[in-house]
């Protein structure tokens, strides 16, 4: 008997089993082997902090973002005083999953099929990888973080089947040095309709490596085409390709994580990625420990209420943020005008000061009320045209 299944061995899944673990909970770790998510793998000094992330894991440290307009306006965002880092999702989700089972957590390669009750309690049931049995797993709880379009979700929590998404498609190409519009020390946002018609392309650095890709929730969106073309566009384009990776991004929480019994959601199978930007590893590794923490709870007290402090605890802080990014995306990104006008609106000291603050400690910075009010007037200025797309 586990007191916690956790269905998805990502950064959500193995945060919440490295969590549990360590709190003394017997868990055990279901994790497909062989699947890599496309991410273009930032991740804030918060995350580095927070989940204590050794230097080693990181692939690259950014210290210039570029954003990057229809017309081919761009702006440099210099991160003052610190730097991004980058981490391929190969090796760091691998090292979240061997961090959770040093901690004690046992793991187990197989695919998630269904959740089981009867009089002995609730099981889940996978397939085991290597000798393609049905395995059952007696549990009191589960922790489903099986990604975007989660089969946990839509089998166990209501709403789960409805979620918007974003259909992400990267690929990991083998990094010049400074090459065309390449700088193996920038990372290169391209609002774009020809790339992207409703959301962006990117270019990220990986160190001896780099992520190129888009996404879009426009279900005619030729993926590869508009990769090739942004290769195509930055100097990539003779590059060695590593391998190539496509994957639904979820961009709005669920409105319920849990459903009031057994099972509580985490990570993008909650659909907590930012909107407008896509972050998700931060978000994922938080919604894993807040998973973790309602379920430590339930454990403890044995009311399944409790579960949902999962949301709760996740919405306190971060609930702000998200509403602030969807609203920039509703404004922005629906036509390359808009887009152009995003792009100049960047260009604001007080825009890029406030931003990186937000982004690198994760919270909207109320110290400088005068700045908010420019940026405020700036932004309804654009979005009511009374200042031409290329103003700065």
């Amino acid at each position: 008997m586990y007191d916690v299944v956790v269905v998805g061995g990502g950064p959500s899944g193995a945060t919440a089993a490295e969590d549990l673990a360590r709190s003394g909970a017997k868990v055990a770790l279901i994790d497909r082997a062989g699947r890599i998510k496309p991410c273009g793998g930032a991740i804030p000094p918060r995350l580095i902090a927070d989940f204590d992330i050794p230097d080693e894991m990181l692939v690259a440290k950014i210290t210039t973002a570029r954003m990057i307009s229809p017309t081919g306006r761009h702006v440099d965002i210099p991160i003052e005083n610190g730097f991004v880092g980058m981490v391929d999702r190969e090796d760091f989700d691998e090292f979240l999953r061997e961090r959770a089972a040093g901690a004690g957590a046992e793991r187990m390669t197989g695919t998630y099929k269904r959740v089981e009750r009867d009089e002995a309690g609730t099981h889940v049931v996978y397939r085991d990888k290597a000798s393609g049995a049905e395995r059952r797993l007696a549990t009191k709880l589960v922790i489903g973080a099986d990604g975007a379009r989660s089969n946990v979700a839509k089998d166990e929590v209501p709403g789960g089947d409805r979620i918007p998404y974003v259909i992400a498609y990267h690929e990991i190409i083998e990094a010049p040095g400074k090459v065309g519009s390449y700088d193996p020390d920038r990372c290169d946002v391209i609002y774009d309709g020809r790339i992207s018609p409703d959301f962006y392309g990117w270019v990220f650095p990986h160190g001896k490596s780099a992520s190129v890709g888009m996404g879009s929730m426009v279900r005619d969106v030729d993926l590869k085409k508009a990769t090739a073309d942004l290769r195509m566009a930055s100097g990539l384009v003779d590059c060695p390709t590593i391998r190539r990776e496509g994957a639904p991004i979820p961009l709005k929480p669920l409105d319920r994580w849990d459903n009031g019994r057994d099972v509580v959601l985490a990570g993008d199978a909650a659909g907590v990625v930012a909107p407008s930007s896509g972050e998700g590893i931060y978000y994922a590794m938080v919604g894993g420990r807040v998973a973790a923490t309602a379920a430590m709870a339930c454990l403890s007290t044995g009311r399944v209420k409790d579960l949902q402090l999962a949301r709760r605890l996740f919405m306190r802080e971060h609930k702000t943020v998200f509403r602030v990014l969807a609203s920039m995306q509703n404004a922005y990104y629906k036509s390359d005008e808009r887009r152009e006008r995003f792009v100049s609106l960047c260009h604001d000291i007080d825009v890029q000061r406030l931003t990186f603050e937000a982004y690198m400690n994760k919270k909207l910075v109320r110290a400088r009320p005068m700045a908010h009010l420019r940026i405020g007037l700036k932004n309804l200025a654009h979005l009511t045209r009374l200042v031409p797309a290329a103003y700065t």
